[in-house]
């Protein structure tokens, strides 16, 4: 019988692979499934640790569950980090899930290959085109989808999308390799297939389609009939919290399991997944893994968007202002606390679906506990990127709902003020933030040009139709709301804003 090789990790300890399973802690839960005869039926677009927190963890226990050909074939669009790490592990990876006093070490096989999309695209076409695959699942975030933030429409001055439509033989984008895929499928009969997009954005399956139906007619005219009639795009809501993985991380990995692994994830024991049942192939057994398979995801996602995501990146911005690294810190600052929870209940819950599963007075408990769950060390400055993608649908429809119903915006226009102030750019003791933005060069512009004058700066903010729209900037309560709110946060300070908010809250 063949030797397997066994890699080698830091200070020359066995790193984890499929030679080494065997010898991993008796605690460790491993595959129940045999990875050698499990074939491949799935491709991943966008291998970063929350696929391998969410969609790999559900193959993982739909195959234990279940069996079935699920394993992915994943590809990194850009880097090579993921591979890298991963290769030399045979796609092996331990999940760390982490409690408030415990942390359960699993690791996933549901991962068979990974591929770096720049290196050989054309391998990545012919992975699509497969016909063993039934199910090309994604995650881009929301700037790989091609999409103008301003009108939803395919952004065709996107150099890449570009380059694209004129060379797609050689695909640079998410829907450059999608549609080249579905055209190699198309012409070598390979089946029907399901696109599931597992992004945090609204109607994200809707989004995914009419995106790649505009490309399609730019790019391969011929394709739009098959597309229309072989594939499906059904809408999901993902939830799970995965924070940036630390070397100090590693390291208590490896002594809990006994063998180095470069490849940790870190998640949270909490996980959703609500996923519209539109498939015209077969597909994994998510249910088993406890997935929501419903007929109409839309209240799951807006409920989930408002009163998770809203709440979540409001601790990131008053966190960061205030001084805290890590979002559990903040909420052990009780007016943080209390803010949230008043927010939660008196402003988002009374606009927010409530869908079956979702009663909101335990909804909300339970996002409090998580965002209190001190082993995650969820940085602050992590969840304050990209907050132009995220403000439109985690903070200002909620503000839209509530004006129309003449509610409080109180609390939420202070998590918007608190954005507008973190993204000028420098701290409350004027150190400079690292902005993470696709719009961060016009944030540093408006930080340039408004004087610290807090009526410019909203005045500023408030033209990039992108993020507020025609409608918010007419608005004079939003605008006065937000505008007093960023005076008192450049004048006091985020801890005591928070702290009078709180205050005046509960004298009302």
């Amino acid at each position: 019988m063949a030797t397997i090789p066994v890699e080698l990790g830091m200070n020359g300890l066995p790193r984890l692979s499929s030679g080494t399973l065997g010898s991993l802690s008796a605690s460790v839960h491993r595959p129940g499934y045999s990875r050698e005869d499990t074939g491949v039926g799935q491709v991943h677009l966008g291998v970063g640790a929350f696929m391998r927190a969410h969609v790999a963890y559900y193959n993982d226990e739909a195959m234990n569950v279940a069996g079935g050909d699920w394993g992915i074939a994943g590809v990194s669009l850009r880097r090579p980090n993921v591979r890298d790490q991963l290769s030399p592990q045979d796609c092996l990876y331990t999940l760390a899930i982490c409690a408030q006093q415990a942390v359960d070490y699993r690791v996933i096989g549901s991962i068979k290959s990974i591929d770096v999309a720049p290196e050989d695209p054309q391998k990545i076409v012919a992975l699509i085109a497969d016909p063993a695959v039934s199910v090309v699942t994604l995650t881009v975030t929301e700037k790989g989808y091609g999409i103008a933030p301003d009108s939803g429409a395919l952004d065709t001055s996107n150099p890449d999308i570009g380059h694209d439509l004129s060379q797609l033989e050689l695909p640079r984008t998410t829907l450059g390799f999608l549609a080249a895929g579905l055209d190699r499928r198309r012409n070598s009969g390979g089946g029907p297939v399901a696109i599931v997009s597992c992004d945090n954005l609204p109607d994200n399956g809707v989004r995914l389609r009419g995106a790649l139906s505009e490309f399609v007619a730019l790019a391969r005219p011929k394709l739009r009939g098959w597309l229309d009639e072989n594939t499906s795009f059904p809408s999901t809501m993902v939830d799970r919290i995965t924070p940036a993985t630390t070397t100090a991380d590693i390291a208590d990995c490896r002594a809990a399991i006994g063998l180095v692994d470069e490849g940790l994830v870190r998640t949270e024991p909490f996980t959703q997944w609500v996923i519209e049942d539109n498939f015209p192939g077969s597909r994994p057994a998510w249910e088993a893994a406890g997935a929501q398979i419903v007929d109409d995801v839309e209240p799951y996602e807006s409920a989930k968007l408002r009163l998770l995501n809203g709440p979540h990146s409001a601790l990131g911005y008053l966190g960061y202002l205030g001084g805290y690294e890590y979002v559990h810190d903040a909420m052990q600052n009780s007016h943080y606390a209390a803010y949230i929870r008043y927010m939660m209940t008196n402003e988002i819950s009374p606009v927010a679906p409530e869908p079956e599963g979702m009663r909101h007075n335990e909804y909300i408990d339970e996002c409090l506990a998580r965002f209190s769950n001190e082993s995650l060390r969820h940085r602050t400055w992590q969840i304050a990127m990209d907050g132009s993608q995220k403000l439109p649908q985690r903070m200002l429809n909620t503000i839209r709902a509530q004006l129309k119903c003449g509610g409080s915006i109180a609390g939420i226009s202070l998590a918007v003020a608190a954005w507008m102030r973190y993204a000028l750019g420098y701290d409350e003791q004027g150190q400079p933030i690292d902005v993470r933005d696709p719009l961060a060069d016009r944030f540093a512009g408006i930080a340039a040009l408004a004087s610290n004058d807090p009526d410019e700066i909203v005045r500023c903010y408030l033209r990039i139709a992108e993020i507020f729209g025609d409608d918010l900037p007419q608005q004079p309560s939003f605008v006065s709301t937000v505008t007093g709110q960023l005076r008192q946060l450049m004048e006091r300070g985020a801890v005591d804003t928070v702290a009078s908010y709180v205050n005046r809250a509960g004298s009302t």
